[in-house]
């Protein structure tokens, strides 16, 4: 800038020279020639650009006018009055300490960035969760702050599904399960049966089948209490619809180990909203992208997807934390530094991000 500046304010003052050889005549016209062209340029740009040097000339100049003749100018005073003050504070020598909160790393930055292009379905409360997992503690506002500064546009939040107050204060032990319905590229129709315990947000996939009978479903549901009992955990309700696949074997299963089974009513989906919801997850997330073989395929990937479901997916209810919480992770500090890496599910459908050791 300063050269620049330097060879700004020697042609100006070489013009001023031949000004000063001219008469006053010809000074007056030209001003009024000049005067009339600005006014043209003021209709046409109603807000110039100007450069760093450009506004340091026009503050210095100013200084040399009268205040009553600061109308030539195409800016206001107080705008004149502050390119001046700039002007001033840098010629001072103390240092200036920055107020407010320090900026970011620029590595966090840069992966904040990377994973929202790398995951254009995450919004900026999806990529906090994955930053907690990755040791990186940064706020939600800076992570939409930084999207915004790279062009890149947060995912709108979603509003939460409303319950009752049963479901809200007793979710400990009930299960609620549903089918949803997948076609493969042979227009074959496969059922799948899943249950999900409703205070973790734990996904557990009953099976996949082409003929759901009353067999099929209740030996899911003889594997789905031994699955609990493994765990330590006691079933007290299981929340189902009106599907008539849901036979009374099935319901016999759960009453044999006290479980109290609980129907919806019909065309209530909000009643049974954590499984609805669910379905609209998996479909979003994997589902929509893939092709479907066959039942073994879709079973395959349901797997895949349930594990990464429950073991690294952030959930917001849960405090952007999977359901099954990862023995010995450590939270550290916001300024650490390493290398991070990425796994692929799903032929790179889906991402996981881990520390590299």
């Amino acid at each position: 800038m300063l050269p620049k500046l330097a060879y700004l304010a020697l042609c100006r003052s070489i013009q001023l020279l031949g000004l000063l050889a001219r008469g006053d005549a010809a000074k007056d016209l030209e001003l009024l020639v000049l005067r009339h062209q600005l006014t043209v340029l003021r209709r046409q740009t109603p807000r110039p650009r100007l450069e760093p040097a450009d506004r340091a000339l026009l503050a210095a100049v100013s200084r040399a006018l009268p205040r009553a003749r600061w109308s030539c100018f195409f800016v206001s005073p107080g705008t004149l009055l502050r390119w001046h003050r700039r002007l001033i504070a840098g010629s001072w020598t103390y240092p200036h300490h920055q107020t407010g909160r320090p900026p970011l790393n620029p590595e966090v930055q840069l992966l904040i960035v990377r994973l929202a292009k790398q995951n254009p379905r995450w919004g900026y409360q999806r990529i906090k969760g994955e930053l907690l997992r990755l040791g990186v503690r940064v706020s939600a506002t800076a992570i939409r702050t930084t999207l915004r500064r790279h062009g890149l546009d947060p995912a709108p939040r979603r509003q939460s599904s409303t319950w009752t107050a049963f479901l809200r204060q007793q979710a400990a032990g009930i299960v609620a399960c549903d089918f949803f319905t997948a076609d493969s590229i042979w227009l074959q129709r496969l059922y799948v049966l899943f249950f999900i315990e409703l205070d973790n947000r734990r996904v557990h996939l009953g099976g996949v089948t082409a003929n759901p009978d009353g067999g099929w479903v209740t030996q899911q549901a003889r594997n789905l209490l031994l699955a609990l009992g493994e765990q330590g955990r006691q079933l007290r309700f299981l929340v189902r619809d009106h599907d008539a696949k849901f036979s009374r074997s099935f319901d016999d299963v759960f009453c044999s180990e006290g479980a109290q089974v609980l129907i919806t009513p019909v065309r209530a989906p909000k009643a049974n909203a954590y499984a609805e919801r669910w379905v609209r997850t998996v479909r979003a997330e994997c589902l929509d992208w893939l092709l479907i073989v066959g039942r073994g395929h879709l079973e395959r990937i349901l797997r895949v997807y349930v594990r990464h479901y429950n073991e690294h997916r952030p959930h917001r209810a849960l405090g952007l934390q999977p359901p099954d919480q990862p023995v010995g992770l450590t939270v550290d500090a916001e300024d650490q530094q390493g290398r991070v890496s990425r796994r692929d599910l799903l032929g790179g459908l889906l991402h996981e991000y881990r520390r590299a050791a």
